[in-house]
């Protein structure tokens, strides 16, 4: 495709994006399981990881898990169940369980969502931890995998974060994780009968190598002393790369 500047119909001052050459739309997900170390996470199945699952979010005895997700609490296993299979087969969003690795069992779930190959553009989403997973390590390798795999395996240019403005955790998660805040998309949406305003963040193919070699860091064993507990936080690490 010639460039604007050749077509005589375009201005010739005009200012343009960086060129791209060879750039290619990269494939979507594959449905096949990402492990690391400590989890594993692998496309969501109902018969597989349902009551796993309602097990682990029945832990929340007050379901604030749910308060910004667009679904849930659920009454009993068959409607959750119902609901996973009405809504987390599709290829996207491409739902994911993230399972530990030592026991075997389902503690949350996250997606790919809004995948655009020809923008190199995807998202993560319906993130939804138990209990159990918050504020873990494998909740932090969970993610390293999946943006391991959209920039390392698939190639994309851009990786993206959006939570309900009013969700402090999300947001705080988000810098954590390396995305860098874009803005607010003001009455964005109505969810549960409730306005919702959402943050946008990003990740960047050209800032993922630092944030790679930051989580890298940050899930090495020599990290974390006896008890489990880090000696340097992610965000340290990756700022003093």
């Amino acid at each position: 495709m010639p460039d604007a500047r050749e077509n005589p119909n375009q201005p010739t001052d005009a200012p343009l994006g960086d060129p791209l050459p060879g750039w290619m739309p990269p494939p979507a997900p594959p449905r096949s399981a990402m492990a690391g170390r400590l989890c594993r996470v692998e496309p969501l199945s109902p018969e597989t990881h349902a009551a796993d699952l309602f097990a682990a979010y029945g832990a929340d005895r007050e379901n604030r898990i749910w308060t910004y997700l667009p679904y849930g609490p659920f009454d009993d296993p068959a409607a959750f169940r119902k609901w996973m299979e009405a809504t987390c087969l599709s290829d996207d969003p491409l739902f994911h369980a993230i399972v530990d690795q030592a026991a075997g069992k389902a503690l949350g779930v996250a997606s790919y969502l809004r995948i655009a190959p020809a923008a190199g553009s995807i998202e993560v989403g319906h993130i939804n931890y138990s209990p159990a997973l918050q504020g873990t390590a494998i909740a932090t390798e969970a993610m390293y995998l999946m943006m391991a795999r959209v920039f390392d395996e698939l190639g994309y240019r851009r990786y993206e974060w959006k939570c309900n403005a009013l969700n402090a955790g999300s947001c705080r998660a988000a810098e954590r994780l390396g995305f860098t805040f874009e803005g607010v998309f003001r009455q964005a949406a109505v969810i549960k009968g409730r306005n919702r305003d959402t943050a946008w963040y990003s990740l960047l193919d050209r800032e993922w190598p630092q944030a790679k070699a930051a989580f890298e860091a940050w899930l090495a064993p020599a990290n974390f002393d006896g008890d489990g507990r880090q000696k340097r936080g992610l965000k340290e690490i990756r700022d003093n790369l």
